[in-house]
């Protein structure tokens, strides 16, 4: 399939808020990126991160609530969630949040890495985890859209992926950190963009995004919530495309009714102005900063946030 002109590609990107590119990764360069992808998920299942226990805090119930309600995870992976929440408030001296639970940015709160009843699986700061993963996020055939879109000094939000598994229901619809948490009329700009990188084929059958074409003109969220909703469009496209979507278009992933999992990677990106949703600064070591490329060193934050000003 011919690639889209890019003025094609931003057309529909403004008038349906998503786009497919399809075949944009080898056959070679997927499998490689399969194997990544695995070999990090099996070792995050085996040994997940579980940090020292820390002190629970008034709130902590209405929190639990809040996590067990919005996402289908597991007894135990909810409780290694709580004592990471829990880990990190200590680290920044015990400090509260003024808001209720689902009122907290996104950003500032861990999410599951196993969720779907443990069927499903995310790993999170995969930039961290696969030297592959750096050549992704500075794609130039996908970073000049995403720069024509969020402007030319953009930085990357996150890098992270996940595993849809098998029999699984699919997500709730929603918009994108930060706008789930910003009062209606949402802006009528893109703060963000998601890329979706395709390891596997995305079908109707297996757990593709579903996307509703011309959401994001709404200016409004979608209630967070799963099942069927009217106009909605699937996602497809073979293994070695990518999906790009605007972060105020609804979407949520698909159920997957094979008997395999659906996988992917992120690849999101925000305006320089905008809270990152992983401070790669601090997670990225000197020695695998220095092997990035000036781009993607930029894109990682190194150079693009606040200073400590004398």
């Amino acid at each position: 399939m011919t690639t889209p002109a890019p003025q094609q590609v931003l057309r529909q990107l403004g008038e349906q808020g998503y786009v497919i590119l399809e075949n944009v990764l080898s056959p070679t360069v997927v499998d490689r990126l399969r194997q990544v992808v695995d070999d990090r998920m099996h070792r995050e299942r085996v040994a997940p991160f579980v940090p020292t226990e820390a002190p629970e805090a008034v709130g902590d119930d209405q929190l639990e609530s809040y996590l067990s309600e919005s996402y289908t995870v597991s007894r135990e992976e909810l409780t290694r969630l709580l004592q990471r929440i829990r880990h990190t408030r200590a680290a920044n001296h015990g400090t509260p949040w003024p808001v209720e639970p689902e009122r907290v940015n996104k950003c500032f709160l861990h999410l599951p890495t196993l969720f779907d009843q443990d069927r499903s699986q995310r790993i999170w700061n995969l930039l961290t985890k696969g030297e592959e993963i750096a050549d992704l996020v500075e794609h130039p055939e996908v970073l000049e859209i995403v720069r024509k879109v969020l402007g030319e000094d953009c930085i990357l939000s996150d890098v992270s992926a996940t595993s849809i598994g098998s029999g699984t229901d699919g997500g709730a619809w929603h918009v994108d950190v930060p706008l789930g948490q910003l009062p209606e009329p949402l802006p009528d700009f893109p703060l963000t963009t998601q890329n979706a990188w395709m390891l596997d084929d995305f079908t109707a059958e297996n757990g593709a995004t579903r996307i509703v074409p011309g959401s994001h003109l709404s200016r409004k969220k979608p209630t967070w919530s799963g099942g069927e909703m009217d106009g909605e469009v699937t996602l497809c496209g073979p293994a070695g495309s990518v999906a790009v979507w605007l972060s105020n278009t609804w979407h949520r992933s698909g159920p997957n009714t094979t008997d395999q999992p659906r996988r992917a990677i992120l690849c999101y990106y925000c305006r320089s102005w905008v809270q990152p949703f992983t401070d790669y600064t601090q997670d990225l070591t000197a020695e695998q900063a220095a092997e990035l490329s000036p781009t993607v060193r930029y894109l990682a934050g190194f150079g693009s946030r606040g200073l400590r000003r004398g």
